[in-house]
């Protein structure tokens, strides 16, 4: 029964503008640990960085985007977990691309 509950919830709830404000001031934290993750990795002499930058950055954002999955769920927001898994499958593609061309 809580299931079907949940899955109502879900759908009826509707998202808050002030939830677009907050995930632009989650990207704040992830900015700065990428930049310390750049900082101490690019003088490093070692093979193959890229990839190493690559899947650093695929993993902050995909860590990210699991965070707003989680929030969504936790309020009800159906547009919110779809976006995040959407952001997801986007960063996975992309890191995907770039280590299968490059």
């Amino acid at each position: 029964m809580a299931d079907t509950n949940k899955v109502s919830k879900l759908l009826k709830t509707s998202r808050d503008p002030q939830e677009i404000q907050d995930w632009i001031f989650s990207l704040a934290p992830l900015g700065v640990a990428l930049i310390f993750f750049l900082v101490f990795l690019w003088p490093m002499d070692m093979s193959n960085k890229d990839v190493i930058f690559v899947i650093g950055v695929a993993a902050g954002f995909i860590g990210l985007e699991t965070y707003w999955v989680f929030r969504g769920w936790r309020k009800n927001h159906m547009s919110t977990i779809l976006l995040g898994l959407a952001g997801i499958a986007v960063t996975i593609a992309a890191a995907w691309s770039y280590m299968t061309f490059a």
